[in-house]
């Protein structure tokens, strides 16, 4: 068995779950409600049997896209997802939550523009999603912190045992995040293998996707946690709270309908929702700008460096 065209695809899995994990825990974790370690553990174990058991119609989906957009060989399996690791590696490295889906979408349309079988119109869903995603995320959340302040809060704190309660409710959403998570991004690292290609049936893609990105949570994944988690905005734990139920409710909403998007956006648009609930001014606009310019920048760069090596591989092999 030749095992060179997973290489990149096990590289790509061990950076997403190195980026998001962020996603799932970093507010809590920023809000000093769950102590770094048992959230990395929480989210690798969660988002690993979140790809097992909900990460089909993605992997599904995904594969189909990919296989009539060109990547119909091992090696452009490998070439692709080596494309959106190489892009995603320099965003990881300045601690940017950039987005995974958009590298692999990028990745698999510039393949296709090298080979004649790029589909924009067929790309149209994850476009969209692209938009949809981190406004509805922030939209979610402005909501719920404004309907939370007014009615709620006073009741909560009314209770006792505020902390506990905050507690309780940062591990149950964190858990709900990584499980998400990993059931929407699996496909993300096993999709253009698992589908038509035929390299890997589902359940073994899904099974290898959510190792993968297990490994990633365990063991680099501390730098995009802080950012996601205080320097965009300042918030109180309880809109933290808030922030992450938002983030998990998108993401599990797009794995059932399996299209994988980018829990970063998911998430960033949370916390500006959260922010921009208490006024503009909370928001670190200096921080949004360098992750909105990465989200513009990964599925180009992704996109030139699979067109660069679909002309390698048409000239050396």
């Amino acid at each position: 068995m030749n095992f060179l065209p997973y290489v990149s695809g096990g590289l790509l899995g061990w950076s997403l779950g190195a980026n998001d994990t962020a996603n799932a825990f970093g507010l809590a974790v920023a809000t000093r409600t769950v102590d770094r370690l048992t959230a990395v553990l929480l989210t690798a174990v969660f988002a690993m049997a979140g790809a097992y058991f909900g990460g089909y119609p993605g992997i599904r989906n995904l594969g189909g896209f990919a296989f009539a957009g060109g990547v119909n060989t091992p090696m452009a399996a490998f070439f692709v997802m080596l494309a959106a690791f190489g892009a995603l590696m320099i965003l990881l490295a300045l601690a940017v939550p950039s987005s995974i889906s958009q590298g692999v979408i990028g990745a698999i349309l510039g393949w296709g523009l090298c080979m004649g079988t790029a589909d924009f119109s067929a790309a149209a869903k994850f476009f969209v999603s692209w938009v949809v995603t981190p406004v509805a995320g922030g939209l979610v959340c402005f909501l719920l912190c404004k309907f939370v302040r007014r009615f709620l809060e006073n009741k909560i704190l009314g209770l006792g045992h505020y902390d506990l309660i905050l507690r309780i409710g940062f591990f149950a959403a964190g858990i709900f995040g990584a499980w998400s998570m990993g059931a929407n991004a699996v496909a993300n690292v096993t999709g253009v293998y698992g589908g038509p290609l035929g390299l890997l049936d589902e359940k073994t893609a899904a099974l290898l996707g959510g190792a993968l990105i297990a490994l990633g949570a365990l063991t680099f994944s501390r730098r995009t946690m802080h950012t996601v988690g205080s320097r965009i905005t300042q918030l109180s734990p309880l809109s933290g709270l808030l922030a992450v139920c938002s983030y998990a409710l998108i993401v599990f909403l797009y794995s059932l309908v399996g299209i994988p998007v980018s829990g970063s956006q998911a998430v960033v648009g949370a916390v500006i929702g959260a922010g921009l609930s208490k006024g503009v001014g909370t928001v670190d606009l200096g921080v949004l700008k360098n992750i909105l310019s990465a989200w513009a920048i990964t599925p180009a760069a992704a996109g030139g460096l699979a067109f660069a090596f679909g002309h390698i591989y048409l000239h050396f092999m």
